[in-house]
């Protein structure tokens, strides 16, 4: 038997908002909605967006064979809590350098 893996993006039409405690790390109406089998739905946003000033860099990378190898930026309470594809598979260019978070408020 064969599973079908598919990944769609399309732009949200939610407002996502992204908090830390009291902070907020992001705040978007152009996020980008990742659907893929099996995982949770995913928002990417773009870093104009995102509090880029309170995420310091990890070492952490990950290697996905559906959308290629991720970056991490951690917070100081949170080690990775944020990622992004530099250069993702052609199949999902379009979250080229957008930041993805674990928990996210959509409204």
């Amino acid at each position: 038997m064969v599973t079908l893996h598919r990944i769609t993006v399309e732009p949200s039409d939610r407002h996502v908002r992204v908090r830390h405690g009291d902070q907020t790390l992001a705040e978007s109406d152009e996020a980008l909605l990742l659907r893929e089998t099996g995982c949770p739905d995913r928002y990417y946003i773009p870093p104009k967006d995102v509090r880029t000033d309170l995420l310091a860099p990890s070492a952490t990378t990950t290697h996905c064979p559906y959308k290629g190898d991720a970056s991490y930026w951690s917070l100081p309470d949170a080690a990775d809590a944020v990622w992004a594809y530099p250069d993702p598979k052609p199949e999902v260019r379009e979250i080229k350098d957008h930041l993805c978070f674990y928990e996210v408020e959509v409204s």
